[in-house]
């Protein structure tokens, strides 16, 4: 997969595994690593799908319907990928924690749905619930922040209540961030998320 690589002066914080939105590309959230750790490595990803030219983690039928059949493929495409990367660059792979907005949220919340071992912890804004009905991996250890807009057009907040209902039922940690907002990554967002990463890892 595309992707940029940054090592960091600390190689004991986790690489940050930064997942962009539809549209987005592998440079859009580098800045956001800035923000939450500027002495982590940084592992930036660009999906693999192209939707009317704009990069997406996985195809959908239509706005907030996702093709699931190829959400799973992908899934496992970006988790696969994670393995190699951790050996092209020498980084523990144990210790990876995902920052994704949008359609990138929705493909890092899939590697927690799909694998117990794929992340450390996971900064998801403004997710939706990947897939629903499928038996979930024990995230006991996982600690998961959640931002979310109250005024989301595209995601609405039961949406938002319903995926922290499921990651907290499968035993991962949760923390959610209600902004008055819509579906945009705000400063203040990614500074709450900031607070919480530095409290967890």
């Amino acid at each position: 997969m595309k992707h940029i690589f940054k090592q960091g002066s600390d190689s004991s914080k986790p690489v940050l595994l930064l997942l962009h939105g539809t549209g987005g590309t592998e440079q859009d959230l580098l800045p956001l690593a800035e923000m939450i750790d500027p002495e982590a490595s940084v592992l930036s990803v660009r999906g693999n799908v192209s939707e009317n030219g704009m990069p997406r983690f996985f195809r959908r039928l239509a706005e907030g319907v996702f093709d699931e059949e190829d959400l799973v493929f992908r899934t496992k495409e970006l988790h696969e990928f994670l393995d190699e990367a951790s050996r092209e660059h020498g980084f523990d792979r144990s210790n990876i924690v995902a920052f994704g907005y949008s359609n990138g949220a929705n493909i890092a919340a899939s590697l927690l749905f799909h694998y117990d071992d794929s992340l450390k912890g996971a900064s998801l804004h403004h997710p939706m619930v990947p897939l629903r009905g499928i038996r979930m991996p024990n995230l006991s250890e996982v600690p998961v922040f959640i931002a979310a807009g109250k005024n989301d057009p595209i995601c609405p907040a039961a949406e938002s209540e319903e995926l922290d209902e499921l990651l907290r039922g499968a035993g991962a940690n949760t923390t959610v961030h209600w902004e008055m907002n819509g579906h945009t990554l705000t400063g203040s967002e990614v500074a709450v998320a900031a607070d919480w990463y530095r409290s967890q890892f």
